[in-house]
């Protein structure tokens, strides 16, 4: 047996998220990304006048891919540090800068600005992917804006709505999604240089006092990482609630994930409408004909693990003592990672689905028909007050065949009859050349399909503006597996 079956691997990994997005949260992503701060702390150190040469710069520029993790790790089970460990491989890397390396830093200046980096890299990676996701579900609702279908309160058949419409309540969800992960994305900030608890106080050592150069130092560092703005203040870590404002989000289009491919569950079980099933997909095992909702099922199976992480961050938020302790650190590299990962692989899917949605009118059309008959009593008891008759005789008139047509329904298991026994009762005489209007589906959906239009060119197309180019090159998704 090969040994690379013998160890456990994440289905995360192997089955379900992008190679993007596992590459943000790979260790040759990590470490090279300290060994840059490592680069941009003697870039800025260098700049404000500390004795770092350009040759020291250039030779650690020189290794910042090539790390070898076997000698890393070595390294580690020596001093139990990954952060030194690795300060210690690069150092032999890189001999004439061995004595600046880490110069005044923390531990957490490679492990907190690390994090910060990969979680701006790894929103900016989502946010594109809800957009196409909204971007293919407004084609889908805009095809069906004016297919009338049953509407469910209590999952029980309620008044009429069409299926362009329902989808807007699924891609209303997730504009909400997208605005949550966008404010992440502008809010996030760096931890800058701050030194062992937040106060500065190696690198006020190293300037000899000088507060500014301090200040200026923190600004550089921000800048050439590309942030915009540091953390104003920090203790050991950037403050551990910024994790939780992120998995909140991604909690939060865990549930909007889970809610519409529910939805798709339960119509799929109607066989009013189907994701996407390829040709020589099975079904099931022992039951042929089936033609079983899994990537739905898999989003949902997703959708659940992200919504729980949420506690993980909110707990480890709440039990950071003081200026920091170390209870964060296996925590985050599970919860953050597999957040983001199961988030990925979640809209991967979803977008999947989206692209090849097929909703069948007809079998719609005859479960309305099963219930449309009691939807439309009312309409007919005012088209027969109009005709002259009196409400109140007419109602006991249609409770009555009401109720005969539920019994043959209910008990006999027949089709609603109910229209039969009103065209066959001369009272409605006055109008039986109406009913076919009564009738008619599209009557009962009020504003739907223009809900859709407003709604699409109000709140869809300012938001897909936002990211016009991403939805130009999207293509078909195709599952890994």
């Amino acid at each position: 047996m090969s040994a690379s079956y013998e160890g456990y691997k994440s289905p995360l990994s192997t089955r379900y998220a992008s190679k993007e997005m596992q590459f943000l949260f790979s260790d040759q992503n990590k470490f090279s990304t300290w060994r840059q701060l490592w680069v941009w702390l003697a870039k800025a150190e260098h700049s404000l006048g500390l004795d770092i040469t350009e040759e020291q710069i250039a030779q650690m520029e020189q290794h910042i891919k090539d790390i070898d993790f076997e000698a890393a790790a070595a390294e580690e089970r020596l001093t139990r540090h990954d952060v030194m460990a690795h300060v210690h491989v690069f150092a032999k890397q890189c001999p004439v800068a061995a004595p600046v390396i880490h110069l005044g830093a923390t531990s957490c200046y490679v492990g907190d600005n690390t994090d910060l980096i990969v979680l701006r890299d790894a929103l900016k990676l989502l946010l594109p992917r809800v957009a196409t996701v909204v971007g293919r579900l407004q084609q889908f609702a805009e095809t069906y804006k004016t297919l009338p279908t049953l509407g469910f309160t209590h999952l029980q058949p309620a008044q009429l709505t069409t299926v362009g419409k329902r989808a807007c309540l699924w891609i209303q969800d997730l504009l909400m999604d997208e605005r949550a992960l966008r404010r992440c994305l502008e809010d996030l900030r760096f931890r800058g240089v701050k030194g062992t608890t937040g106060t500065q106080a190696s690198f006020l050592e190293l300037f000899n006092g000088d507060s500014q150069k301090v200040k200026q130092l923190d600004k550089l560092v921000t800048q050439l990482a590309g942030f915009s703005k540091p953390y104003a203040v920090t203790g050991q870590t950037y403050s551990r609630k910024v994790d939780v404002e992120v998995m909140a989000a991604l909690a939060s289009l865990g549930t909007t994930i889970h809610k519409m491919c529910s939805d798709l569950r339960i119509l799929a079980s109607r066989k009013e409408l189907e994701e996407p099933f390829e040709s020589t997909q099975i079904g099931s095992s022992a039951m042929p004909y089936k033609r079983n909702p899994m990537r739905s099922e898999r989003c949902c199976a997703l959708a659940r693990h992200l919504i729980t992480l949420f506690s993980n961050a909110a707990n480890t938020h709440a039990t950071q003592w003081l200026e920091r302790t170390l209870d964060d650190s296996a925590n985050r590299r599970l919860t953050l990672s597999e957040g983001f990962l199961a988030a990925d692989a979640a809209l991967l899917t979803l977008l999947n689905i989206s692209q090849g949605l097929v909703v069948y009118p007809k079998v719609i059309e005859r479960h309305i028909a099963q219930e449309l008959p009691f939807m439309s009593t009312e309409n007919i008891i005012m088209a027969m007050v109009k005709a002259g008759g009196d409400r109140q005789v007419c109602h006991e008139k249609i409770r009555v065949l009401s109720q005969e047509a539920g019994a043959q329904v209910k008990q006999y298991g027949k089709d609603n009859d109910l229209i039969s026994r009103v065209r066959s009762d001369a009272y409605f005489a006055p109008i039986l050349d109406q009913l076919d209007h009564i009738l008619d589906a599209r009557t009962f959906t009020g504003r739907a399909s223009e809900q859709v239009d407003e709604f699409i060119a109000e709140e869809v197309q300012p938001v897909l503006a936002l990211y016009s180019d991403a939805l130009k090159s999207v293509q078909d998704v195709q599952l890994n597996i």
